[in-house]
């Protein structure tokens, strides 16, 4: 047998929904479906000069000398047969590209391998591939966006994906999707006169050309706004031209017309909401509540519970305004490494002190940095004691109201009424130390939330005309924060007094204290 290598376009095509298929099926079912398989993914791959070289009933593996080709085929594949109600069959594609060993009938290697990780990621209907193939293939041809950053089984680190966009079909990003749902979306027409914009609206341009000086003109007709704020939908956009526009900090969104119409008419339509696992929401009008204020950020290299432990960690931030280990839809991630704390914009519509941010820039977290998401802002602060880099904070809906008279405590299992602080049990955000202290702290479930935040942590007493701050578990200490001062109490000091506006530092959430409707 005769190995070669060459560099070559990984394509793997996968039938949604196949195994539950299969197992309702008789053999003649089977059968048909598999005729069906190969009727509609053969003749496409073969068109674009791809080389199918494995098919293993629900998936087909095909080799492409152009990345181009590879891309286009599966376009092709998902635009000849569409997700949707009464769809017969659907699929999902990835592709990567890169160095393969290859006989006459088959082909593996580490680019095979990426291929087939990408595709479990990959969504029904979507085609995802990898950075390499997006630097091989003829970007002006394909239209395409940047999907995030994510881990992939046996893989080292994280790998940016992208995603190809069919004209049939289209997601918006998270920032107009959410102001779709608001009606804060404001969209301008080429050749219509300037719109009224609103405060705090999305700006979408469309019909306009991309890199031409007509588009330049009707920007510096709008009025003064954050650059994050305003979009070009655009399907076919040349490599310069989406660098010049992305520098600014403006955002693209990639679809044909007819497609985003029809996902901004979907997303204005009444959704009923999900239900969430995260804080005990309180609506009857009390004096008194305690609001979930943003994330503190813990200093690894400080004497405590992370020393030798923990290396690094690193949390997402979501548009909902939840702080988690893991996202893959997250509108940016902090990253903490030794004494170091930065971001890293993950998402288009960031802004950083009023300026747009393209995706993957990393900003260093320096006192009194601003964040804005979304109709989210957040600041930063630095605390650099008490075991803290600093904290970022914001206003959020996740709150529990109280009145005088009543015990309110905080935790991750607080008697009622509490407020629940997030319990984030995955390991997946923790970078490690070496050595046997690590080892064992990872074996045995470590996470930074249950090392640092009690089940019960502290509580908020308003009694006798005042607010009293008491720390109740006895080895996780409560910071009282109040402006440039930051007081630390631990099980049996004696209660400190509250002030509306104060901030208390539970494990890795920060809580302020505010007067109640």
């Amino acid at each position: 047998m005769r190995i070669r290598t060459r560099t070559l376009t990984v394509v793997f095509t996968d039938m949604v929904n196949y195994t539950r298929t299969v197992s309702g099926s008789d053999r003649e079912g089977l059968r048909n479906l598999l005729t069906l398989h190969e009727q509609r993914v053969g003749p496409i791959l073969r068109g674009r000069r791809g080389r199918i070289v494995k098919n293993i009933g629900d998936s087909f593996m095909a080799l492409f000398e152009s990345a181009t080709d590879a891309v286009r085929a599966c376009l092709d594949l998902m635009e000849s047969n569409p997700v949707g109600e009464g769809a017969e069959v659907a699929f999902r594609a990835s592709v990567a590209t890169g160095d393969v060993e290859e006989t006459d009938t088959d082909a593996f290697g580490e680019t095979c391998n990426l291929s087939a990780r990408i595709n479990a990621r990959t969504p029904p209907g979507e085609v995802w591939f990898s950075a390499s193939t997006l630097l091989c293939m003829n970007q002006a041809e394909i239209p395409w966006e940047t999907v995030g950053r994510f881990p992939l089984k046996g893989l080292p680190g994280e790998l940016e994906l992208h995603r190809a966009v069919p004209q049939h079909a289209m997601v918006l990003p998270e920032v107009i999707a959410r102001a779709a749902a608001q009606r804060m979306v404001v969209r301008w027409a080429s050749g219509e006169p300037p719109p009224q914009v609103p405060p705090g609206a999305q700006i979408l341009l469309e019909g306009f050309r991309p890199g031409s000086p007509y588009l330049q003109s009707s920007i510096e007709q709008l009025p003064v706004v954050d650059s994050s704020h305003i979009w070009l939908c655009t399907y076919n956009i040349s490599p310069l031209d989406r660098y010049e526009w992305q520098r600014s900090g403006r955002g693209l969104v990639i679809g044909t017309p007819a497609a985003l119409k029809a996902a901004l008419e979907k997303q204005a339509r009444p959704q009923r909401k999900a239900g969430t696992d995260t804080l005990i929401l309180d609506a009857m009008p009390a004096a008194w509540e305690l609001v979930v204020a943003g994330l503190a950020l813990p200093a690894v290299s400080a004497a405590g519970p992370l020393q030798e432990v923990v290396a690094g960690y690193s949390y997402y931030f979501t548009s909902d305004g939840r702080w988690v280990n893991q996202s893959d839809r997250a509108l940016l991630r902090v990253d903490v490494d030794g004494p170091r704390a930065q971001l890293l914009i993950l998402s288009p519509g960031v802004s950083i002190n009023g300026r747009g941010c393209p995706v993957n820039t990393v900003v260093p977290l320096e006192a009194g940095l601003e964040l804005g998401a979304l109709d989210l802002r957040l600041r930063y602060h630095v605390l650099a004691r008490e075991g803290y880099l600093g904290a970022l904070i914001g206003e959020t809906q996740l709150k529990v109201g109280f009145d005088w008279g009543q015990t309110v405590e905080m935790g991750r299992e607080p008697n009622h009424p509490g407020l629940l602080l997030p319990a984030r049990n995955s390991q997946d955000n923790v970078r490690w130390c070496s050595g046997n202290r690590a080892a064992r702290a990872k074996e045995k479930g470590f996470t930074l939330d249950n090392v640092l935040t009690g089940r019960r942590h502290a509580s908020v007493a308003a009694t006798q005309d005042r607010l009293s701050l008491t720390s109740i578990h006895d080895s996780c200490p409560t910071l009282l924060w109040r402006g440039e001062l930051l007081s630390r109490l631990v099980a049996g000091s004696p209660p400190a007094i509250l002030e509306p506006g104060d901030l208390v530092i539970a494990g890795t959430t920060a809580v302020r204290l505010g007067k109640g409707v």
